[in-house]
């Protein structure tokens, strides 16, 4: 049976270190704060923002939630974050993706200044990222290398397959990967739905990381034996036993994965912690870089990593 990367167990540790760092900035007379922007009542949005709230309170980190109206049009969603913008207290910003429909997300997401964009998503961010520059990186492209370095998946060399090309996770990852820093150098393919005879390219892969947002799509026969796993989606689905009520599952088949993979993540209690864990990462480097002007080349190795 495979080794369980438990994103629960690595989260905390990662949780402890920024607690020690909030500590220290606290010492220093800096409050490290996360304001957050929620538009609506999204089931999911709201489960994910205590979580990240809780989080806040764990490792010291003071933080607050405003919540717009469904309603809401995009001037008073830029005012909310302009606001924000302003304040020399407010170290990161996170706008709650995603947003209503009638909202443009695009435009929004650039609005937040991004040397508050803890999020990482601001193209600022993506293109310091790409020219390997210091920046922000995307929690959970970066919460998928903390988990890999917490349990000791080497990376370099490696060959690594990516399910899916999303912006906020597959090519923001790939380029992590591939990349010259301590957390990169793989060999990276990056892949999605449409590609060739997919499960011959995941077969080919010593690391896969499955971010296609279909449940259960990557059974048994797309996976190397003796693979590392990486499941980042999420998904909700009939309880197989329990009538009316509902389970969560990933984008990997993981009763049948397990036996044949190395190492696999569970969902939920995967990459999940990991995202809020690193989200409050890149707060604390954005506390950190306003009191002391401290810029980081390589943001995925700080901290002793």
């Amino acid at each position: 049976m495979a080794e369980l990367l438990d994103g629960r167990v690595a989260a905390a540790a990662l949780k402890e270190r920024l607690a020690r760092r909030v500590a220290r900035l606290r010492e220093a007379g800096v409050h490290p704060r996360l304001e957050m922007l929620r538009v609506g009542e999204d089931r999911a949005s709201v489960v994910y923002m205590r979580a990240k709230t809780k989080a806040a309170e764990e490792v010291g980190v003071d933080s607050a939630t405003e919540v717009l109206a469904e309603s809401a049009d995009a001037e008073d969603v830029r005012a909310a974050l302009a606001r924000r913008n302003a304040d020399p207290a407010v170290h990161g910003i996170l706008l709650q993706l995603p947003l209503p429909a009638h909202l443009p997300t695009a435009e929004l997401v650039a609005a937040i200044d991004p040397e508050k964009d803890v999020d990482g998503f601001h193209p600022i961010n993506i293109g310091r990222l790409c020219l390997e520059l210091p920046g922000f990186l995307p929690a959970t492209p970066r919460g998928v290398v903390r988990l890999l370095e917490h349990y000791r998946v080497p990376i370099a060399g490696r060959e690594v397959v990516i399910l899916g090309r999303s912006a906020t996770v597959g090519r923001p990852l790939a380029n992590m990967l591939s990349g010259r820093g301590a957390h990169g150098n793989a060999t990276v393919t990056l892949c999605h739905t449409r590609t060739r005879d997919l499960a011959r390219v995941t077969r080919g892969a010593e690391i896969l990381v499955v971010a296609a947002g279909q449940a259960r799509m990557v059974g048994a026969e797309m996976v190397a034996a003796g693979a590392t796993v990486i499941d980042v989606g999420i998904h909700s689905e009939p309880h197989p036993t329990r009538p009316g009520k509902r389970r969560l599952c990933g984008d990997v088949d993981f009763a049948a994965v397990a036996p044949r993979a190395a190492a696999i993540t569970p969902v939920p209690g995967g990459v999940g912690p990991m995202t809020v864990a690193c989200l409050l990462e890149n707060t604390v480097e954005a506390a950190e870089r306003a009191a002391f002007g401290a810029g980081n080349g390589d943001a995925a190795t700080t901290d002793g990593q």
